[in-house]
């Protein structure tokens, strides 16, 4: 019989591109799991949705080459930043103009172990896929949300210290 491991157990966890050039390790559970509808996401993934875990950059500790960076255009016209393996292309992170490098947006079937992270919430989901069916109970909106709604205590005191330092406020 398999041993369950709890989402807080289970990290440190890898991940990498497909090639395995870019490798790297998150330290710790992200803040938040994101399952984004918006058509942005959507074109960009190829898919009916992304998976991004965000988590404070500095908890992402890179094994492999680094990534590059490309900018893109976003719905909110600030653009993203998308961080891609050089060799085969694959998309890793992002960092989003609202929160910069300090956060990176984990794509979390880059993980070596996606199942670790399903989604906290779901998000834009007035432009999901129609054959898209939420699981019954999941938290989901329209548009965005109000973080403190929805985050846990301690992804919020995370959030807290990340600006104070951000901020150069002790």
């Amino acid at each position: 019989m398999t041993k369950s491991v709890s989402t807080q157990d289970a990290f440190p966890a890898e991940g990498g591109c497909d090639c395995q050039a870019v490798r790297y390790r998150m330290e710790t559970k992200p803040l938040v799991v994101h399952c984004c509808h918006c058509r942005w996401c959507q074109r960009e993934s190829g898919a009916a949705f992304a998976l991004n875990a965000m988590i404070e950059a500095d908890r992402v500790t890179m094994l492999g080459v680094p990534p590059e960076v490309v900018d893109t255009p976003s719905a909110s016209g600030l653009g993203q930043k998308i961080a891609r393996c050089p060799t085969c292309k694959v998309a890793v992170w992002s960092h989003y103009a609202g929160s910069g490098a300090a956060v990176k947006f984990v794509r979390v079937g880059t993980l070596d172990n996606p199942d670790l992270l399903p989604p906290d919430v779901h998000i834009f989901t007035a432009s999901k896929q129609p054959w898209v069916v939420l699981p019954e109970g999941a938290v989901a909106f329209e548009d965005y949300y109000a973080r403190e709604h929805v985050w846990p205590a301690e992804s919020l005191a995370r959030r807290k210290t990340m600006l104070a330092a951000k901020s150069g406020a002790t």
